[in-house]
């Protein structure tokens, strides 16, 4: 199966999902955001970076941070993916969470190639590996990036094995991580809602004493 008709196929089974994506990217009716070209159909939500035909070389200074939540991808470099469009656009993102966002708003731009951190690595910096070829640990211990539920990327099936046993969690496919990512998202994006009002409101609030 394609990996078009994989996106297609989890997104039938994910009912709750458009909402989720609409207030995770402010496209939700009466959202504050600014108008740009294209509002109101799917190109506005075309990753705008230039075609590239080797985005997984040095990716992390092409593409330092989420376009999607703002976070900063060297720091999240052991979760971070990076989706290539068959049109030759990358989308850099954090985590599974904002990949499964940049998959659904992209339906029609077929992702040719998709990399991800490698956890089985011992580097400082975690390589990337095709999310095909790498095995999920799935709900083990290990926090979540943008999910309470962690998801987590290894090279090796031997690896993702032995974290499981010390962790606990699944071990699946790119294709039941990605799945799981679709079921958590109703739940993330209230979460993540919530700790950013939170933090805006302790900021208005200032330092105590």
């Amino acid at each position: 199966m394609k990996r078009r008709d994989v996106v297609k196929v989890l997104l039938a089974s994910a009912g709750a999902v458009p909402l989720a994506l609409a207030a995770a990217t402010g496209s939700a009716p009466g959202s504050a955001a600014g108008k740009c070209d294209g509002d109101g159909t799917p190109a506005q939500f075309v990753p705008k970076n230039a075609p590239d035909g080797k985005p997984q070389e040095n990716d992390l200074s092409k593409f330092p941070r989420c376009p999607y939540c703002g976070m900063d991808r060297k720091q999240l470099h052991h979760s971070r993916l990076l989706i290539h469009y068959a049109n030759g656009v990358p989308d850099g993102v954090c985590s599974l969470h904002c990949a499964a966002i940049s998959l659904s708003i992209n339906i029609d731009a077929e992702p040719k190639s998709v990399w991800v951190g490698d956890n089985a690595s011992e580097a400082e910096t975690k390589p990337l590996v095709e999310a095909d070829k790498a095995s999920f640990l799935i709900g083990g211990s290990a926090p979540g990036v943008m999910s309470a539920r962690s998801k987590v990327a290894y090279g090796s099936e031997a690896a993702a094995k032995a974290a499981q046993a010390a962790q606990g969690g699944e071990i699946g496919g790119f294709e039941q991580a990605l799945l799981a990512a679709y079921t958590d998202m109703s739940k993330d994006v209230a979460r993540i809602r919530k700790n950013r009002e939170e933090r805006r409101s302790r900021m208005k609030a200032g330092p105590k004493g």
